[in-house]
């Protein structure tokens, strides 16, 4: 099931699953990009520029991420469908859009109940989305521009929700203090 799993996230980028699918899907996606990442430029180098050291690694990375993840997957976006070579995305693009980063690939987001039996669902995606990164490598300055927007972005909700749960709790409070007032005169 893990397997499907990566490989969707892998292949399309973002998948939407249950809380604890989730949280047992980054553990795995993030540990295969990290033996990718662990081979350094030789994970990117085009095999043809490879030293004979740098190939058998390579190979030896290759195989052990294929024994996982199946090779090919079916992509379809605005109607067209591609086929996409999963081992070669992690290796070539993955690799190179997170070189820099020391670990924690995906994100988690929650968001909310499943209809019909009431699951939790997260939203799981790479931290750096394919779009936004595909021009090149990632500046540090975007890399780091990014998180800080989404943390000012989630501290303001957080901000709003607790207003909003100060409000809750106020209005209760009053509605029982009248009630204890009216018992205590008569």
């Amino acid at each position: 099931m893990f397997r499907a799993l990566t490989a969707n996230l892998i292949a399309h980028e973002r998948i939407e699953t249950t809380d604890a699918k989730a949280k047992e899907l980054r553990r795995v996606a993030e540990r295969l990009i990290t033996k990718v990442i662990r081979l350094g430029p030789v994970a990117y180098t085009p095999q043809k520029d490879l030293d004979a050291s740098g190939k058998a690694r390579r190979i030896a990375v290759e195989q052990r991420i294929g024994r996982f993840l199946r090779r090919f997957a079916v992509v379809q976006r605005g109607g067209e469908s591609r086929r996409v070579d999963l081992i070669e995305k992690v290796f070539l693009d993955l690799a190179k859009r997170f070189r820099d980063r020391p670990g924690g690939y995906t994100r988690i987001i929650k968001l909310g109940r499943r209809r019909g039996d009431n699951a939790p669902m997260s939203l799981v995606e790479f931290v750096e989305l394919g779009a936004e990164g595909s021009s090149g490598t990632p500046s540090k300055a975007k890399g780091k521009a990014k998180p800080k927007a989404g943390a000012a972005a989630a501290a303001e909700k957080a901000e709003a929700a607790d207003g909003a749960k100060a409000e809750k709790s106020e209005k209760p409070k009053r509605a029982k203090k009248p009630k204890a007032e009216s018992e205590t005169d008569e």
